[in-house]
């Protein structure tokens, strides 16, 4: 099983995800409409937050500025093997409470 499968396996286990075709490529989840990140494969997740989310993940090491967008609110992650699953779905749940919690 790949790292892609993995992850995206985990995230259609939680409630309300679902996934589609991204417009540039790999697999996008989204959740109430709204995307919470996509995969390009498995080596990058690219992940939107609100700027202020991301200058922290990007302060705390967790994620890099986006690897074409690097002044937006967007992250990329690269993924170097299987030690970097549970790094990439922390940040797939992070960005899944955010747009989910109170809004049930």
């Amino acid at each position: 099983m790949t790292i892609a499968t993995v992850i995206e396996n985990e995230l259609l286990s939680w409630p309300g995800v679902s996934a589609q075709p991204h417009r540039f490529g790999g697999v996008e989840f989204q959740v109430q409409h709204h995307e919470i990140g996509h995969l390009h494969g498995s080596h990058l997740a690219d992940l939107p937050f609100p700027r202020r989310v991301r200058d922290e993940l990007v302060a705390a090491g967790k994620a890099q500025p986006h690897h074409i967008l690097p002044e937006t609110g967007w992250v990329s992650f690269y993924m170097r093997g299987e030690e970097d699953v549970q790094a990439v779905l922390a940040l797939f749940r992070l960005n899944y409470e955010r747009l989910t919690v109170g809004r049930g």
